[in-house]
């Protein structure tokens, strides 16, 4: 499991998408939701506009997982 700093109290899917390096810009993130499934703590999401907060799990559908921590 890797981790991700986050520095705001809430960070949204497309986001952390970009900040876990996945995707390059916010139109890519678009995409890469309806192509794939995200589970954010055992739950399918496709949201770009989620909010995340530290402590959430992230699971990509190639089987890697995040975990968001608050700095």
């Amino acid at each position: 499991m890797q981790t991700i700093t986050i520095h705001t109290p809430t960070l949204t899917l497309a986001q952390f998408l970009k900040e876990a390096g996945i995707v390059g810009t916010g139109g890519a993130a678009k995409w890469y939701l309806a192509e794939n499934e995200v589970d954010i703590n055992g739950e399918a999401d496709n949201r770009r506009g989620r909010k995340l907060t530290a402590g959430d799990v992230i699971t990509l559908a190639d089987g890697s997982t995040y975990k968001l921590v608050q700095e």
